[in-house]
């Protein structure tokens, strides 16, 4: 089992609101716009709820994944927390309402659990990227803080996944590698898309389209993207970060050098052509 040493090593690097340096808040540092974000990634970061509920009914065969997700969920609720509570303190006219943060919660349909846990492998390595942009965009001390504190938090997450990832690679061998090499090269490639490719802004649920993404359930649906685009500026070189991190751990973890997108596309008809 990974839970224990995985609980164990989380649980060093565990941060608590005490830790916030709260009384360095400059108000003259804050905009409005900036607050405003905030505010929707509190609620985004809400949508761990609805994703734990995902994981639990996906992975009843892996009790060892499961009881993991004791602790992903509590660190992802946590990250809400401290943005609300920031809110609370300094913006309280921002604070998400209770309807706010119900509204992302809604079932996701049944998928492989195989090629979601890669997903979302990719998901926390994106959103640490995100939020360290975020961090460099914001001019207030103490959110510059905050998005530091849950962007190393976001870089643990994907570790952890990435050993339950090796763990499936040495029970179940090619079919792992096959739905591992498939969900990496749709993330890797978020250049050619015109969404932002990460869990919360995907389709997860047919009977709600096209009202089943987090980002579409949000107080302001299309945030995500001016966001990213239009203020932290999350721009070629940025999402060069994220394609380099994701080839880089695919190439650990099949033990093959993959430096592009293409070379993980070729290993992957590789192995759909040995599965055949």
């Amino acid at each position: 089992m990974l839970y224990p040493e995985l609980f164990k090593s989380l649980e060093r690097m565990r941060w608590t609101f005490d830790d916030v340096p709260w009384d360095k808040f400059d108000p003259a540092l804050l905009s409005d716009e900036q607050a405003l974000t905030i505010k929707m990634n509190a609620i985004t970061e809400w949508a761990a709820l609805p994703a734990t509920e995902m994981f639990l009914r996906d992975h009843r065969h892996d009790s060892d994944f499961s009881a993991f997700m004791s602790v992903w969920f509590y660190e992802e609720q946590k990250h809400s927390l401290v943005l609300m509570e920031y809110l609370r303190r300094f913006r309280p006219d921002l604070m998400p309402t209770e309807a706010e943060l119900h509204a992302v919660r809604f079932e996701f349909d049944p998928a492989p659990p195989l090629e979601t846990l890669m997903l979302h492998f990719c998901g926390e390595i994106r959103l640490n990227h995100w939020y360290r942009c975020a961090s460099d965009w914001h001019t207030e001390p103490v959110i510059k803080h905050l998005y530091d504190l849950i962007s190393r938090d976001e870089a643990r997450h994907g570790g952890a996944y990435l050993q339950y990832m090796k763990k499936a690679v040495t029970e179940v061998g090619d079919a792992a590698r096959a739905a591992f090499a498939k969900i990496g090269l749709l993330m890797a490639s978020a250049r050619r898309t015109a969404q932002a490719l990460h869990p919360t802004n995907l389709h997860v649920n047919k009977a709600l389209f096209p009202n089943d993404t987090v980002q579409s359930r949000l107080p302001e649906p299309g945030w995500l993207e001016h966001w990213l685009d239009g203020q932290i500026k999350f721009d070629e070189v940025w999402e060069k970060k994220v394609v380099d991190r994701i080839l880089h751990n695919m190439s650990l973890l099949f033990g093959r050098d993959l430096p592009t997108v293409q070379a993980l596309n070729r290993y992957r008809r590789e192995l759909n052509a040995a599965m055949a």
